[in-house]
């Protein structure tokens, strides 16, 4: 329990809790925002989820109550100013809560962290940051688990095995241990329905990402002799063309990297101010020293980057020869 001492003690002592993650959530960040809020409500804390970004539809499910909030300024910033602590679900850097940042460096309570990203911002204190865990929720399910701080169940199960499952790619990335597969099976004891879970994950999505989806495979471009960088690229007229949302691309750059020869890939996402760029890789190849590059970060296989001084057209090309001159010798030997 040692190593939870920390979050357990600022948990005990306090009352009131805010509860957000990054930008353009996905199930790893909704759920365990949704799992720790149901474990601070049983222990009869006043606790809010504030997020940025709105749900995105195919994770509602996660919500049945509708507690997450939209961030509006004039609502939540004496709130978050003011409670006894502020809790940052699945990121370590405040600019990836965009137009929330400021108010973490404007806070002088508690700012936890619980992330599995590497170098977190020094501002939080208590923080958990461990990169050997395969997602934000497996950490809040060994937390449970290690603490005893309440019973685990369906209730809770639900968001865990959401987060764990997609921030594990249904268990197929690098990270997917003999450990994290008994979990599981503990979830599913649970009463969790593999099926009914992924299905409302992945199998209920509208027209208008299908058709956003035939743009960026209408944009893909091999790079290299080797064809090893694969790229798509949307713009601003493809989301409105189409109709479809950013939370629509999910999943897109992982077709990318089931193509032949491809050891990288990148979706570059033309946004209002700037963009962002998503990269994933295969073996020793380092998604994350890409991404480093220009500002950005993640893990080694999964990395992002957020641009906003800069159009798409202006800093294209500088990121992909900037990943072709840097792979070229480490994917021959993928």
């Amino acid at each position: 329990m040692t190593r939870y001492t920390a979050l357990l003690d600022t948990i005990n002592k306090n009352k009131t809790f805010l509860l957000t993650t990054h930008v353009n959530p996905d199930a790893d960040a909704i759920g365990s925002e949704m799992a720790l809020y149901i474990v601070l409500k049983r222990m009869a804390k006043e606790v809010k989820i504030v997020n940025f970004s709105e749900t995105p539809d195919f994770l509602e499910f996660l919500d049945p109550e509708n507690v997450v909030e939209k961030f509006d300024s004039e609502l939540h910033s004496d709130y978050f100013l003011k409670c006894d602590v502020v809790v940052a679900l699945d990121f370590n850097r405040c600019d990836r809560t965009v137009k929330m940042s400021p108010l973490f460096y404007q806070r002088e309570g508690v700012k936890m962290c619980i992330d599995h990203h590497l170098e977190p911002e020094s501002i939080f204190d208590p923080i958990f940051d461990d990169p050997s865990f395969a997602a934000t929720s497996h950490i809040v399910y060994d937390f449970i688990m290690k603490t005893g701080i309440v019973e685990m169940d369906y209730e809770i199960a639900v968001p865990l095995y959401a987060g764990i499952s997609t921030d594990t790619g249904s268990f197929k990335y690098d990270r997917t241990t003999p450990e994290l597969h008994r979990i599981a099976a503990h979830l599913l004891e649970l009463g969790v329905v593999p099926i009914e879970v992924n299905d409302m994950i992945f199998g209920q999505d509208k027209l208008s990402k299908f058709a956003l989806l035939g743009r960026a495979l209408n944009s893909l471009e091999l790079y290299g002799d080797d064809q090893r960088f694969a790229v798509m690229t949307l713009t601003q007229d493809d989301f409105n063309e189409s109709k479809a949302t950013e939370p629509d691309t999910e999943g897109f750059i992982n077709l990318c990297m089931t193509i032949k020869n491809v050891k990288i890939s990148a979706i570059f996402i033309g946004l209002k101010e700037g963009f962002k760029v998503s990269l994933r890789s295969k073996g020793t190849i380092s998604a994350r020293d890409m991404a480093a590059h220009f500002g950005g970060g993640g893990h080694r296989n999964a990395s992002g980057i957020r641009i906003r001084e800069f159009t798409l057209d202006e800093k294209k090309d500088e990121i992909i020869n900037y990943i072709l001159a840097n792979t070229s010798e480490v994917s021959q030997n993928v």
